[in-house]
């Protein structure tokens, strides 16, 4: 594996000792942290064990799972499938440990990546009919649609869960920012270059990073004054620089000192240091197929990317920045999420 324009090898040795390490199983920590990977033409969730690199269940939970969340206990994990070839789409309650659908939820058609408050009450989900449509996840009730213009599409939640950031599709090309106590109103917009896709928020809530159409990188915004501070572009190599590609899938290492992003049809993950205010790029990831989407464990060790176009997923050790896995999955991987379960 090779890292574009920073890294073109390293010694054998020492890697074999890194992936060697990096795949071998942790009996403390096994069963304990799960990656859960939607399968976004498929019918089922892929679930892997981050201990030993292996898929431990396969859930099936109906047509085409999209979007996926958890609260920070792990109690339940929501995921919405899209459904295509009926009006309405789902909200699904899945236990974790048991791996059982508690409850389904009628939805708006086709919902994407939705978030849930950090502790599980409340969910929000984007949907095709122009609205997110909030949940009372307890209840198991809708308790609001809120009109956001265009495409519904991606959504974050705020560490404190007091805020929703939402990221729809098409001509707002802003972020909306709900207030999950009061009432779930908007109460301010961040406007952004262009059509806004996949987000990232910073743990201290004071940067909102953005990928927008037409722009191989990312937009930074200040959220306080709700201004784009800066345009981050990726390095592209020169004899790719031609083929045309979009970013899609855009995350915050746990430890908040890099923020990695897919650069799809150029089949690159390119990162970046947010610890130094130019966002300089550090290393660029070749793949093996398209790219869409990305996570990391919680202790930020290592990267989980769904390549989309292979039906896998990469793991990436994030100190030496190589591969150290690929693990089959199903149908057209998307979303995916590290869960810690409870002791």
């Amino acid at each position: 594996m090779k890292t574009l324009n920073y890294r073109f090898g390293s010694l054998l040795f020492l890697v074999t000792v890194l992936l060697s390490f990096a795949i071998m199983p942790n009996s403390a920590l096994a069963g304990k942290q799960m990656l859960w990977v939607t399968n976004s033409q498929g019918n089922d969730v892929h679930v892997i064990d981050v201990a030993t690199g292996e898929v431990v269940r396969r859930v099936f939970v109906g047509p085409q799972p999209h979007g996926i969340a958890a609260p920070d206990d792990a109690h339940v994990v929501f995921i919405a499938l899209e459904k295509f070839k009926v009006p309405a789409g789902e909200l699904l309650w899945v236990d974790p440990q048991t791996y059982e659908i508690k409850h389904r939820l009628n939805i708006g058609p086709e919902p994407n990546q939705l978030a849930c408050t950090p502790d599980g009450k409340w969910v929000y989900i984007p949907c095709k009919d122009g609205r997110y449509w909030v949940v009372d996840a307890e209840n198991r009730t809708v308790v609001k649609k809120i009109v956001t213009g265009g495409r519904p599409h991606n959504t974050q939640a705020s560490r404190n869960g007091k805020r929703m950031y939402l990221s729809p599709l098409g001509s707002p090309r802003r972020v909306m920012i709900v207030d999950v106590a009061a009432g779930h109103e908007v109460v301010g917009e961040i406007p952004f270059g262009n059509v806004v896709r996949p987000p990232a928020l910073s743990a201290d809530e004071k940067r909102h990073f953005q990928h927008i159409d037409g722009l191989i990188g990312f937009q930074v915004a200040d959220i306080s004054s709700r201004k784009v501070t800066h345009t981050v572009r990726h390095k592209v190599p020169a004899d790719l620089q031609q083929k045309a590609s979009r970013c899609h899938g855009l995350a915050i290492r746990p430890d908040q000192k890099e923020i990695w992003s897919c650069n799809v049809e150029h089949h690159i993950v390119h990162i970046h240091d947010i610890t130094n205010p130019d966002y300089p790029e550090v290393a660029a990831l070749l793949m093996i197929e398209r790219v869409y989407w990305l996570c990391f464990s919680p202790d930020s060790k290592f990267a989980y990317i769904s390549v989309r176009g292979a039906n896998k997923i990469c793991v990436v050790d994030c100190a030496t920045k190589e591969v150290v896995k690929h693990i089959d999955v199903g149908d057209m991987p998307k979303r995916n999420l590290v869960i810690v379960l409870p002791d």
